[in-house]
């Protein structure tokens, strides 16, 4: 090739008008816009042709990328290209990219390949492609591919973005393997926004690091080719996962200009909102999530062997807050957090939540929770007894100083433990239960205490036994006999000094198992009260 002089192109080129407007365009930093100013016709995802006019070779844009003329004087040399129909395949594989690149509006014909290629700054905008491959890309700036429609996935496995990723409002399909984004590994070291992002594929961000925040604002993921739509394990985001709503009204993405860095998070009274919609399983396992992970407003459309997986993520807070999935699971299993902000419309029913060792300290709920109704969450998450989940939330309602509250949960769990003894432990259990509610009631022995002396006086009263030995026994009492009788520890000198027979025997002896009954359930009660005090 030609070597190039004074910034000409080579003579081999053979450059179009349109390239030769790019050309020159880069030199001097400018932009190249190519529209025809049809709005009908600039589309780049409508169905209107594109002719020579707005064409220009892969092979040019490369040249221009890798080892473009030298700026005019006094200018900074930028790829800036709007409206143009790029043929062939963009290859750029290990290459490094020094100028800032904007393409707006534009078609590929082909596939853009950018394996290990290094960039300043990236932005593609509004653009339609085949397919993106960029593993192992590396930024030190921004990546952005916001608005832009992808035919058959983009390969993001291991790529390292030195700011922010930007996929507003993209719209990806699948590849081959029936991936939409491919970003295993990524590497984002500010925020990575894809808001109003439509998926038809997985999802896969397995290992994913984020520098800041991910947001997932209003994006739709959808895919009915296999379980999972969102597949990110062991993802890191220093601040907060944001699965929630978006606002459509006043939309920063809605101008011909590349979006500008965030979004409001508090749309105005009366804006439309979007809701953030899961079509499959989401996995995120082992996660570790800085500030939180938020889930308000969130819909989750799943089969019956599909789950929301959340198995031993980290957080400071979990905003539960989403609709209630109709199918599929719900798994907290070995997940620690500190503040659970949930609503009781949120949670699946019975075998449709798994939570043992969910370890979380403060409830913060969102609307009425009554304590059945927590009792009936506990429920549900334990289709089979399993005593950590009562334990942690009458820990949680402890903490908060609703002490009668807690020993109700513990209550129920002892209620839902009796359910797996057998015969002889079950009917135990429902005396326990009757008497004195397993001693998280014992004022309950109290009554029994006096309603039994009251009986016992009474009875002897009318009936008083003879001595057991005549001339040494004590003065009768017949109040002081049955307390004697009942008291199982304390001795008045009263029961050893008569000798009931026939129905009065009966009696006595009824007197003292009673005794024994209340005093030793009172006394199991408080043992457990004072364990876990």
């Amino acid at each position: 090739m030609t070597e190039l002089r004074d910034g000409d192109a080579p003579a081999d080129l053979r450059l179009t008008s349109a390239e030769w407007s790019m050309w020159q365009a880069f030199r001097n930093g400018s932009t190249c816009d190519l529209h025809t100013g049809d709005p009908g016709r600039d589309d780049p995802h409508g169905q209107h042709l594109w002719g020579p006019e707005r064409r220009v070779r892969a092979r040019v844009v490369a040249l221009l990328l890798l080892d473009g003329p030298p700026a005019q004087p006094g200018r900074v040399s930028a790829l800036k290209l709007i409206g143009a129909y790029i043929t062939d395949t963009l290859d750029v594989a290990g290459g490094t990219i020094k100028p800032f690149v904007e393409l707006r509006d534009c078609r590929f014909e082909a596939e853009v390949v950018l394996p290990e290629s290094r960039f300043t700054t990236l932005r593609m905008v509004n653009c339609a492609l085949p397919r993106l491959e960029a593993a192992r890309l590396h930024t030190e700036g921004d990546l952005h591919l916001p608005r832009c429609v992808v035919q058959s996935g983009i390969r993001l496995t291991d790529a390292h973005i030195g700011t922010d990723l930007m996929l507003n409002q993209t719209v990806v399909h699948k590849d081959r393997q029936g991936r939409s984004i491919m970003a295993d590994g990524l590497t984002v070291a500010q925020d990575l926004q894809a808001e109003m992002l439509e998926s038809y594929g997985e999802l896969s961000l397995r290992g994913a690091t984020v520098g800041v925040s991910l947001s997932l604002r209003g994006s739709h993921l959808s895919n009915p080719f296999g379980r999972r739509a969102l597949n990110a394990p062991q993802l890191t985001v220093e601040r907060t996962l944001y699965l929630t709503a978006a606002g459509l009204a006043n939309s920063p993405f809605s101008s011909t200009v590349t979006p500008p860095y965030g979004i409001s998070t508090t749309p105005s009274l009366g804006t439309r909102m979007q809701r953030f919609e899961c079509e499959g399983g989401m996995r995120l396992d082992d996660g570790r999530f800085g500030d939180a992970v938020d889930l308000e407003h969130a819909r989750f459309v799943m089969e019956s062997d599909q789950e929301l997986s959340l198995r031993r993520i980290q957080t400071p807070e979990l905003r539960f807050l989403g609709e209630r999935p109709q199918r599929g699971r719900v798994i907290l299993s070995g997940a620690r957090v500190v503040n659970l902000v949930d609503k009781s419309a949120s949670w699946p029913g019975l075998g449709g939540l798994w939570m043992a060792g969910f370890a979380y300290e403060t409830l913060i709920p969102r609307g009425p929770f009554p304590l059945a109704q927590r009792l009936q969450w506990v429920a549900a998450a334990t289709p089979e007894y399993a005593p950590e989940p009562y334990e942690m939330l009458a820990t949680s309602l402890r903490a908060s100083g609703e002490d009668s509250d807690a020993r109700e949960v513990l209550l129920a769990k002892q209620r839902r433990r009796r359910e797996t003894l057998p015969l002889a432990a079950k009917a135990w259990g429902f005396l326990q239960d009757w008497t004195v509610a397993y001693g998280y009631r014992p004022g309950r022995a109290a009554v029994w205490m006096a309603i039994l002396w009251a009986i016992g006086t009474l009875y002897f009263s009318t009936s008083p036994p003879p001595p057991l030995k005549v001339g040494e026994a004590p003065p009768w009492n017949p109040y002081l006999y049955s307390l004697d009788l009942l008291l199982p520890v304390i001795d008045l000198n009263q029961g050893t000094a008569w000798k009931p027979g026939g129905t009065a025997q009966w009696v006595a002896a009824i007197l003292i198992m009673a005794g024994w009954v209340l005093a030793t359930t009172v006394a199991a009660g408080a043992s457990r009260l004072l364990r876990r005090q």
